[in-house]
């Protein structure tokens, strides 16, 4: 049997201890030589739309690095079925070295949490690693300095990744800086024993004790959902992958059906309507989103579907179907007060006739 993506990446690491990994793999890099050839990188300039980490947080992995070679490989070849693989550009890829006290705290806590699921669930914590789309070098910043209290999350409150080898929906909803470069996180997750969570579920925490974290299916998920009361201890950045890839426009997933082509609500009026029903700071960032795709920052469809993700598809289906409903019973009003102004005017003329 082929060893998976974790295993390999466990292999590599300095520890082969599953437990141990994330913790030996940010230590091995504070030491020594790995500190000065750190502190070397962060001296260069931006080169490219490259991200220039922050001093002592991240590490740039050199071209001939076994991690950045599988990584990149992992991360194209999930790009495959939608033409991607080879349109695609890899620009860099950093390791959290966790070098600083709080660092190495949250790693110390995930560890932690990691060992007590196992515990939990008969010595199996199943870790997986997966991917984050992000809105650039800031959110970065935020997430690896205070968590991901900022991210956005789905308005049930729950946080969304995608598994190692299915990176499109993370890259859909990464947000292309001005030089078209786009990052994600790869974090190791914690995902315990896990649930299904239905699509358009209003699910905010696990319907029991018996499980840990949600995925959209058993047997070959797809994303993988992490309940906002934990999030900032079951999921931990280890890389950051920047790339450049080619708008999305017209390109459709092969052997991928087509979409229904009903029209589509005017963005502002959608907006109008979600505003009844959505936090104002989920509004907030649905117009944001918006503003970026009017400056052509993103698609159509990323801002798409960074609205699905935010509002549900049980939400904006409803939104939707309301909105035609009183447009067409406004339509039927107008078109029932002329055919009603037709028909005096009509009667008047026969009766002048007569």
């Amino acid at each position: 049997m082929n060893p998976t993506f974790n295993q390999i990446i466990f292999a590599t690491s300095p520890s082969n201890n599953e437990d141990d990994s994330v913790v030996s793999d940010c230590e091995s890099v504070v030491s020594g030589a790995g500190v000065m050839q750190h502190h070397q990188q962060q001296q260069q300039q931006r080169h490219g739309g490259v991200m220039e980490m922050d001093e002592g947080v991240f590490v740039r992995l050199e071209e001939d690095d076994v991690l950045r070679k599988l990584i990149t490989k992992r991360f194209l070849r999930g790009l495959g079925d939608m033409g991607l693989e080879t349109k695609t550009e890899v620009l860099a890829i950093h390791r959290n070295s966790c070098s600083s006290v709080m660092a190495q705290a949250r790693v110390r806590c995930f560890q932690v949490y990691a060992q007590a699921v196992a515990k939990l669930r008969g010595g199996v914590a199943n870790v997986k690693y997966a991917w984050y789309g992000t809105r650039g070098e800031e959110e970065i910043r935020e997430i690896v300095s205070h968590g991901f209290g900022h991210a956005p999350l789905h308005r049930h409150h729950r946080l969304c990744l995608y598994p190692d080898d299915s990176p499109l929906q993370s890259v859909k909803n990464s947000v292309a800086d001005k030089d078209g470069v786009r990052h994600l996180l790869l974090c190791r997750v914690i995902l315990g024993r896990t649930e299904v969570v239905h699509p358009g579920t209003e699910q905010c925490y696990p319907s029991s004790e018996d499980f840990d974290s949600g995925v959209d299916n058993f047997s070959a998920p797809n994303k993988y959902i992490i309940w906002s009361s934990r999030m900032n201890t079951h999921v931990l950045p280890a890389y950051v992958i920047s790339f450049r890839v080619p708008s999305f426009t017209g390109i459709k997933k092969r052997g991928e059906p087509s979409r229904p082509s009903s029209p589509w609500l005017p963005f502002p009026t959608l907006i109008s309507v979600l505003s009844k029903v959505l936090r104002s700071p989920d509004i907030a960032l649905i117009s944001k989103f918006h503003r970026d795709h009017k400056e052509r920052k993103i698609s159509r469809s990323e801002l798409i579907n960074k609205v699905r993700e935010i509002a549900g598809d049980k939400l904006l289906i409803a939104a939707i179907k309301s909105h035609r409903a009183k447009k067409k019973d406004s339509r039927f009003l107008q078109a029932r007060s002329k055919n009603c102004s037709r028909t005096v005017t009509n009667v008047d003329g026969m009766n002048s006739f007569i």
